[in-house]
């Protein structure tokens, strides 16, 4: 079963629709001793990373999301949730991530080399393109997925990028690295593409539960 976790500042409504539309049980929660006991998470967000991250602090939810993955249970951010898995973010301030990933959230600049300036936040749909195989890309095409964000994502180890997309800079869209992956674009709003992913998701966290 697929647990997601609550607090506060996540799109549950259309992640958990979307679950329900592939036939997936799911149990939403913010209680530790409830995610515990899930075989993989989903990690959603909207919002500011500072006030997320001082949320999963307060509610002890940060270092249990940390336990959970140092046990090679499988664990899926969105949007936020996945920028939440990096070292640190420059947004409002540096505020120190999860550390699951190595990176740094930082501000889509705006303006290109050239001077010219361009619409942030990114919002809307954008292509992906392959960077490196992953069973969460098993089977997906390299079509476009829905994208809403004014940070992202640099980071040094290119083998965390599954996939990205181009707005003037390199955006990683699909990162992960072990049993800790993310998505910037919202795969639950993204169609069949992002279904697929959700479901190959699910598939990693079956094979796991085997194991």
């Amino acid at each position: 079963m697929l647990g997601i976790i609550d607090y506060g500042m996540g799109n549950l409504f259309s992640v958990s629709k979307a679950l329900e539309r592939m036939n997936y049980e799911y149990v939403i929660s913010e209680d530790p001793s409830v995610l515990k006991q899930m075989k993989g998470l989903i990690l959603p967000g909207v919002g500011s990373f500072k006030d997320a991250m001082e949320i999963l602090k307060n509610t002890g939810l940060a270092s249990f999301i940390q336990d959970y993955v140092n046990e090679g249970k499988p664990l899926l951010g969105i949007c936020l949730g996945m920028q939440l898995l990096f070292e640190e973010s420059e947004e409002n301030g540096l505020t120190k991530g999860l550390s699951l990933l190595p990176g740094q959230v930082i501000r889509i600049p705006g303006v290109t080399e050239n001077g010219e300036a361009y619409k942030v936040p990114h919002m809307g749909w954008n292509q992906l393109l392959f960077k490196n195989d992953s069973p969460l890309l098993e089977g997906v095409e390299q079509g476009h997925v829905y994208f809403v964000h004014s940070y992202y994502v640099k980071t040094e180890d290119n083998d965390v990028i599954l996939a990205s997309s181009s707005y003037d800079v390199e955006v990683p869209a699909v990162v992960g690295k072990g049993n800790v992956f993310g998505t910037q674009f919202h795969p639950e709003k993204s169609s069949e593409i992002g279904l697929s992913i959700l479901k190959n998701f699910a598939a990693i966290v079956e094979e796991r539960e085997t194991v």
